[in-house]
């Protein structure tokens, strides 16, 4: 099985490999909240990529939170289903730039599938090269052999955040825009508080991303840094686990591998009065 080289390649990589048979290409484009999908995203996009579709199906469809991981012998299923094996490298990008692939990269590493990256720039980038585009087909061919091998480590939830408010090992890093973890900016979803977890500090993905891009290495070792972050586990959040896996995945390229994302993130703990808020 050949590996990729790092958890961001560029449009030149994807290029360059395209045609490797154990590559598999997603979309997992989500729409940004209080805005509707893409047009073009579900009808043209990079040859041979498939639909992973976030919203619908690769999430637990029981929850009452939005984007609650999928339990792993469903989410084996569903992959198995878009030809997807044991051995497949995967490679996922959205049509915003780097909006939610990392989400997708990040549910595939909960189930123990390392060998997954997100493209830098997206399909923007790929389009505003003039490189070949395809519309959107389902897979047709067999199923893939793939299995998931779940990391509870790499998730976290309310209560164990709650715990976890008094322990200066941990840091909790916030996604969301600067106005609205400091409650001067509404939420998109109105019925949320204000605010942020207390002890949290702000990494709003807009410092880490530029024109859909992601920061290069060297900057993003810069900023993690200043937060004074490195040497502790990681506790990322954001409105509902989308871009909190931004914010993973800029750590993971920094070289900062212990952290954990949490599903709930403000649209659980800004709800009611279960959880202590901070402006």
């Amino acid at each position: 099985m050949s590996k990729l080289p790092t958890p961001l390649v560029s449009i030149d990589w994807l290029k360059e490999n395209i045609n490797q048979t154990d590559l598999v290409i997603l979309n997992a484009t989500l729409p940004k909240v209080g805005q509707p999908l893409p047009e073009e995203a579900t009808k043209t996009g990079i040859p041979n990529a498939l639909i992973f579709d976030l919203k619908n199906r690769f999430i637990d469809l029981k929850a009452s939170l939005p984007n609650t991981m999928p339990g792993p012998e469903y989410f084996s299923k569903e992959v198995q289903k878009l030809g997807i094996n044991k051995n497949s490298k995967i490679v996922i990008y959205d049509h915003h730039g780097i909006y939610s692939s990392p989400r997708a990269w990040w549910v595939f590493r909960v189930m123990g599938h390392k060998n997954v990256a997100v493209l830098d720039g997206g399909f923007p980038a790929w389009k505003n090269s003039n490189l070949p585009m395809e519309p959107y087909l389902d897979h047709k061919g067999k199923a893939g052999n793939f299995v998931a091998k779940f990391q509870k480590h790499l998730l976290t939830n309310a209560n164990d955040v709650l715990q976890s408010l008094d322990n200066n090992e941990n840091t909790i890093l916030d996604a969301r825009s600067e106005g609205r973890f400091n409650g001067t900016a509404p939420e998109p979803r109105t019925y949320l508080k204000g605010g942020h977890i207390p002890r949290s500090q702000n990494l709003p993905i807009a410092k880490i991303i530029e024109n859909g891009a992601m920061s290069s290495k060297e900057e993003l070792i810069k900023i993690y840094q200043s937060l004074n972050v490195m040497n502790k586990k990681l506790v990322l959040t954001c409105g509902s686990g989308v871009t909190a896996c931004v914010i993973a995945l800029g750590a993971e390229i920094a070289g900062h591998h212990d952290k954990a994302v949490y599903d709930g993130s403000w649209t659980e703990w800004g709800d009611g009065d279960n959880f202590p808020v901070e402006k």
